[in-house]
């Protein structure tokens, strides 16, 4: 199988690198100055072992690249870009007849819990991907992912039917690359316990940490309000402890000199990437705590802090955990108690 990457960042710069690294088929998709620095000088991925300089094929979009049918797609973008992305790469012909939409394997890697939905909207075969990968991506053709003794563990799992034949070879290839890679049959579970630990991704990028005593009684606050809505709504979500032994003594920090581990939204508030995900994160848990009845004034005021910090231009730290906390005591920016519903 060819893998392509549509997103070539801290994930897909990562996975797309680790497998082409094993042998394994690949293309990387970027956009820009990263598309730039790809096609001119190759992936620099470092990782615990040292740098390693990938020449991996590089497009700038699906109109550059002929798809087969032993492909398979892996969106690796922010769920904030995936609707523009499944629409540029649905309707692109295969070789053989047909479109990628009705033809080619389409595997989510990313976070949240929604990108599999607006997937299967477009594509026939959608699969689910809970992502536990350490990683960054600052600068235009490098990506650091500093664990081991794997990269990450990737759990992988058909949505919505549980696990095949595809789902195994994916895994076994993966497997291959330096990576974690079980297969299972209620991915989605795994993804909304995934949903709960990236709650604190918010607090990390607007106020720069989430270390000190405020930011973690922020992050206990979203985390409980989050586990009481999908509670609510009847929800399963692997544990905390089902996700830290999945990755204890195979997905261990090894830091590399000079690169502190940063979460995904504050790396977009770094970049100026003028967007960030937390209305699909936080905002997940406020959307189902609308419909189920159940407050969320922490979460829904994390994701206007994450609004209001990339439409301020911020850089991670902008606001500080305590004058968070304040607004959500006197309740500004924060949504009334929900009526009970009939």
């Amino acid at each position: 199988m060819r893998y392509i990457f549509i997103g070539s960042g801290a994930i897909g710069g990562s996975i797309g690198g680790r497998l082409h690294e094993s042998g394994r088929s690949v293309v990387l998709v970027a956009r820009g100055a990263h598309f730039e620095a790809l096609r001119d000088k190759g992936l620099r991925l470092r990782v615990p072992a040292g740098t390693l300089t990938l020449d991996v094929p590089v497009v700038a979009g699906p109109e550059d690249v002929e798809l087969r049918e032993d492909d398979v797609l892996v969106l690796a973008v922010k769920t904030q870009d995936s609707v523009a992305a499944l629409e540029a790469w649905a309707a692109r012909p295969v070789a053989g007849g047909g479109t990628a939409g009705e033809r080619l394997p389409l595997v989510c890697a990313q976070n949240g819990v929604e990108n599999e939905r607006l997937a299967l909207r477009r594509f026939h075969e959608v699969y689910g991907m809970c992502v536990v990968l350490p990683s960054t991506y600052l600068n235009p053709g490098e990506v650091v992912a500093p664990c081991g003794p794997y990269t990450g563990a990737l759990v992988t799992g058909r949505y919505g039917t549980g696990s095949d034949e595809t789902a195994r070879r994916i895994a076994d290839d993966l497997e291959k690359a330096h990576f974690l890679a079980p297969v299972v049959t209620d991915v989605m579970r795994w993804k909304y316990g995934k949903l709960l630990g990236n709650l604190a991704n918010v607090v990390e990028a607007v106020c720069g940490s989430a270390s000190d005593a405020a930011a973690k009684d922020l992050v206990a606050k979203a985390k409980a309000e989050g586990a009481a809505v999908l509670d609510a709504a009847g929800i399963a979500c692997a544990s905390e402890a089902e996700i830290t032994e999945l990755r204890s003594g195979t997905v261990d920090p090894q830091p590399i000199a000079g690169e502190p581990t940063r979460g995904s939204s504050w790396q977009s508030l770094a970049r100026g990437a003028g967007s960030i995900e937390t209305d699909y994160l936080n905002g997940e848990i406020a959307l189902r705590g609308r419909e189920h009845g159940v407050p969320t004034p922490v979460n829904a005021a994390l994701q206007h802090a994450a609004r209001e910090s990339v439409s301020q231009g911020r850089e991670p730290g902008g606001l500080t955990a305590g004058e968070l906390s304040r607004r959500i005591a006197e309740g500004v920016l924060v949504e009334p108690r929900p009526r009970p519903l009939p």
